[in-house]
């Protein structure tokens, strides 16, 4: 782990991303469950910590921003101070957010980071600063393993360079801050325009050291480039039980395993929708209760309280108190996962059961396990969900109503 106290992260999330393809800027499509956005940092807050983290974001973002933020941990969402806004080229962006990162600090050291890498482990960022504080000016090269041909404006060969002599340039890049600021802000007066900071650090004069970089660390550009995260996520998680990228980097020290339960019933009520999982189904009554009455969201909140041995629902939203009344109960888990997250930990797997002769759950299954899956922060396979009927014997069986129970399984650092 690296002492950030001296430190500052610039994450670069300006762009469009428009060879991604079509949708939302790459940094904030979602990938296993959290927008990429969140995961790059998650990931650079936890493996430089004491560092403050500052978003250079577009304009029109400020939505999207927050709801990346909001799916942070406690720990780095403290991390995260206002975000600057983006100008017309990144040279711009960046130049904008260092000189907000000057109005509230002076670190001697910051790295500047494209928002879509999320992969940069703790060994790179280690390797960053160090170089950093020997060299003033720094960045992550690797080997090419390709012959690479310069070639002319017609498209004919006119050299061979060695390639033994090139290295692919990633990030994060890192320099001594007053250099860096100096730098841009020269570029600027010349009104010179540069593909990325290292550049406008040689423009300024500077050598540039290359310190080894990381072949995992690759930059989400293409829609391929997105299943191929995917993979690189399923190869790392395959050994630490996680789909999140964050857990898979910290999985080691979560090895307090535990499993909480809950149940939960609501009576059928005049009404023509039943919620559930937060979906809603058609049906010839709605569910009775203080809030949206989702019986198997209740279950599900209940199972991860109890993991943690926080209580239950009733505890953290009474029924007694009129400002939960038709409250969606996405409220209610949203604030379970918050907890987890707070203590450092992680849910690894939701199994639950509805119990009823109707309505139908099976039609509904997937879409069910993709909305607790959204709102859970969970790859869908990590959410279990079935349903059964009591034979026509109780409540359940005579039509009256709808119970759920749910199992959790939650890791926290010892």
């Amino acid at each position: 782990m690296v002492d950030g106290t001296e430190i500052s992260i610039l994450v670069v999330a300006g762009g469009r991303g428009s060879r991604a393809g079509e949708g939302l800027p790459k940094q904030y499509r979602r990938l296993a469950g959290k927008t990429v956005l969140a995961r790059t940092l998650e990931a650079m807050g936890a493996n430089a910590p004491g560092a403050r983290l500052k978003v250079v974001i577009h304009p029109d973002d400020r939505a999207l921003y927050a709801q990346s933020v909001a799916e942070l941990s406690d720990a780095a969402r403290a991390a995260v101070s206002e975000p600057a806004l983006g100008g017309a080229t990144r040279q711009e962006s960046v130049r904008n957010g260092l000189e907000a990162v000057a109005r509230e600090s002076a670190p001697q050291i910051v790295l500047i980071h494209d928002a879509a890498r999320p992969f940069a482990d703790p060994a790179l960022i280690a390797r960053a600063i160090a170089a950093a504080r020997a060299h003033g000016a720094a960045v992550p090269g690797v080997p090419l393993n390709d012959t690479v041909k310069e070639i002319d404006a017609a498209g004919f060969v006119v050299a061979t360079p060695d390639r033994a002599r090139l290295r692919a340039v990633q990030t994060p890049q890192s320099f001594r801050f007053p250099l860096i600021l100096a730098a841009h802000r020269a570029a600027a007066a010349a009104e010179r325009d540069y593909t990325d900071d290292a550049m406008i650090a040689e423009a300024a004069g500077h050598a540039v050291h290359v310190f080894p970089g990381d072949l995992a660390n690759f930059k989400l550009t293409t829609p391929e480039d997105f299943a191929r995260a995917m993979d690189q996520i399923k190869a790392l998680s395959a050994a630490s039980g996680s789909d999140n990228l964050t857990d898979v980097r910290t999985a080691s020290v979560l090895t307090d395993v535990r499993t909480g339960q809950g149940y939960d019933v609501h009576a059928f009520a005049k009404g023509d929708q039943v919620w559930l999982g937060g979906v809603s189904i058609p049906h010839s009554h709605s569910l009775a209760g203080h809030s949206d009455a989702d019986v198997l969201m209740h279950a599900i909140t209940d199972a991860v309280l109890g993991a943690i041995a926080e209580g239950d629902i009733g505890a953290h939203f009474p029924p007694s108190d009129p400002q939960w009344k038709g409250a969606a109960s996405t409220i209610f888990l949203e604030h379970a996962c918050k907890l987890v997250r707070a203590r450092g930990g992680m849910i690894a797997h939701i199994d639950a059961t509805v119990v009823c002769e109707a309505p139908k759950v099976g039609p509904h299954r997937d879409a069910i396990r993709a909305s607790l899956a959204e709102i859970m922060g969970l790859d869908i396979g990590r959410v279990a969900i079935k349903a059964t009927t009591s034979e026509k014997l109780g409540f359940t069986g005579r039509r009256e109503g709808i119970a759920a129970l749910a199992i959790a399984t939650v890791r926290l650092p010892e």
